[in-house]
């Protein structure tokens, strides 16, 4: 009967291991030492080698080679009977479908019985993880006491599951997913050991698919060998479902287009060619990672060919970094999520709709020629944020206006936290293109500024917007204690300096004022404020209102602070 590619080349000696010497050497160590733990946990991603491990050390303890560090040697009675699965002092129990306590009872109950054939009786119980509560009470005892010929060797995907009780009782080793070089090799070895002709570029496809795991890139391998032909990459992308790396690419520049219809016909064109939606978003997100690592300085970690590198590097300068982790957030969200929709392409649609969504279209300050193509977003370094806001000035016919510097005796007034131009478009990123100076946004003047009410009543709209950009910023608005709109801008008190302080980055206020904006239709300075029995008072001339709500808070024994500013703020 013909076996499958990954129990055929099993590794039977600990040179074979792939990916896990730190695992391999320490294990080695111990049995050439003698120093055996009764109690061993295996923890790492499927298909990382840790039953193959467990097999081994198996083999290592009740090997006949008289050198104990010549063990396994693979060729005594002993080592062969456990590479053929005869081996009786070698107990394999699937925990997931042994959970009960009985089941652990009834493995106790045994466990006392002498080796029949080797020095000791090793227990291997894969997926441990999956024992109920009551079991692991049950083996407990046994495994911090076991009888001197009784080792046991727990295995599991999930080791947050452990009780850690069973933790303490054990030694613990660490898998790790196997780096694909590594990966690619081992396929490599075993196409020409099975005489199968095969093109590097598909196995290193396969080799991706994998994530790290060995035992899933050799199932990808015998999956696609049984066809008889000669491994190819299009052969490889068509068996897998997955897209070429052009389809991808002509995605990652319809984001730098902001060409949403060029994306949909990106999307559409991969589910028609029979392209799987999830597989089609890791790649997409494989890719932005790698532009992410070329933006952090970190192109060392990137496995391409140098074509794909000048490429991914001309992309990355064409990119922000916010703009760039808010792309891989949406897509990796399809990635994980495609089958929980009836509709394969949807997620994908809508990971690109809200990443389109993060910076709007750049406008030109002059009309471009009719034959002119869209203006790519180039990207820019974030702006030096001034240490404070020009201060309203006040007249008897107008609100204060963001933009007017202080004179006379307003110096004075509190001035607002510093916050991108006011004629920034809604939701402009503070590394996003900076926007022409005619922008049709009002500024916030008697005529259009809006009264505390129309804040608070949306207060929540505002909130929901921030959320989607940044849910730390939200939390901070939903502990805001006031919301006023008063002399020209949007009082925010919060009720201890710490969540003050943490408001007033520039990050999360150009946050604010741009949801704002993006609700109102108008910029409103934003002033942090602190309403508290330890904070102390504002200047007089601040103006608060007798019947206004910092009023009623300051009635009722609180107290406002107003931000620091630079004192080397301009003046006339």
């Amino acid at each position: 009967m013909p076996q499958a590619l990954y129990r055929k080349w099993r590794p039977r000696l600990w040179e074979q291991v792939i990916g896990q010497e730190h695992v391999v050497q320490t294990l080695r160590n111990a049995v050439r030492s003698g120093r055996i733990a009764h109690a061993y946990l295996f923890a790492g991603p499927r298909g990382t080698g840790k039953t193959t491990t467990a097999r081994l050390l198996a083999k290592a303890l009740n090997c006949l080679h008289p050198d104990p560090a010549q063990r396994p040697c693979d060729q005594c009675g002993t080592c062969q009977a456990v590479n053929e699965g005869r081996f009786l002092d070698l107990i394999e129990i699937d925990a997931a479908s042994n959970t009960s306590v009985d089941d652990v009872r009834d493995l106790r109950d045994k466990i006392n019985l002498a080796p029949g054939e080797g020095r000791y009786k090793v227990y291997i119980i894969d997926e441990v993880h999956m024992l109920s509560t009551a079991a692991f009470n049950a083996l407990l005892k046994t495994l911090e006491e076991p009888p001197p010929h009784a080792i046991f060797i727990l295995a599991t995907t999930e080791i947050h599951k452990i009780p850690p009780t069973v933790l303490s009782r054990c030694q613990r080793f660490e898998f790790r997913r196997i780096p694909l070089p590594k990966i690619v090799g081992q396929l490599k070895a075993l196409a020409q050991q099975e005489g199968i002709e095969a093109e590097e570029e598909a196995l290193t496809l396969i080799a991706r698919q994998a994530t790290g795991s060995l035992r899933d890139a050799i199932s990808l391998f015998d999956q696609l060998a049984a066809s008889g032909q000669a491994l190819t990459l299009t052969a490889a992308q068509a068996l897998l479902g997955t897209a070429t790396d052009q389809r991808v690419m002509d995605l990652i520049e319809a984001l730098l287009q902001h060409e949403a219809t060029r994306g949909l016909q990106c999307i559409h064109q991969a589910m028609e060619n029979g392209v799987d939606a999830r597989q089609f978003a890791r790649q997409v997100v494989d890719y932005l990672r790698n532009l992410m690592l070329i933006v952090m300085d970190s192109t060392d970690q990137i496995e391409a060919t140098p074509e794909q590198r000048s490429q991914m590097t001309n992309h990355a300068r064409r990119f922000t970094l916010p703009y760039l982790m808010h792309a891989i957030q949406q897509f990796n969200q399809a990635a994980t999520e495609t089958r929980s929709t009836w509709h394969p392409t949807l997620l994908l649609e809508l990971a690109l709709a809200q990443t389109l969504a993060f910076i709007p279209q750049a406008q030109p300050a002059t009309p471009l020629p009719a034959s002119a193509g869209p203006t790519p977003l180039e990207p820019v370094a974030p702006p030096p944020f001034p240490a404070s806001a020009p201060t309203p000035k006040r007249t008897a016919e107008q609100a204060p206006a963001a933009s007017t510097p202080p004179t006379g005796s307003d110096a004075t007034t509190p001035r607002p936290v510093s916050t991108p131009a006011a004629s920034a478009p809604p939701f402009t990123d503070a590394s996003s293109k900076a926007t022409p100076e005619n922008s049709s946004l009002p500024a916030a003047s008697a005529e259009n500024l809006p009264d505390t009410r129309k804040v608070l009543q949306n207060w929540a709209r505002i909130r929901a917007i921030v959320k989607s950009r940044r849910t730390q910023t939200e939390a901070l608005l939903n502990s805001c204690k006031v919301v006023q709109v008063h002399h020209g801008a949007l009082v925010l008190g919060f009720a201890t300096e710490l969540l003050k302080s943490k408001m007033e980055t520039d990050e999360n206020i150009a946050l604010t004022r741009a949801a704002v904006r993006q609700v109102l239709g108008v910029d409103l300075p934003i002033v942090c404020t602190v309403v508290g029995t330890k904070a102390t008072s504002l200047p007089e001339d601040f103006g608060i209102e007798p019947d206004g709500m910092v009023s009623t808070a300051l009635s009722l024994g609180a107290k406002i602070v107003k931000k620091e500013t630079n004192p080397t703020h301009d003046q006339e």
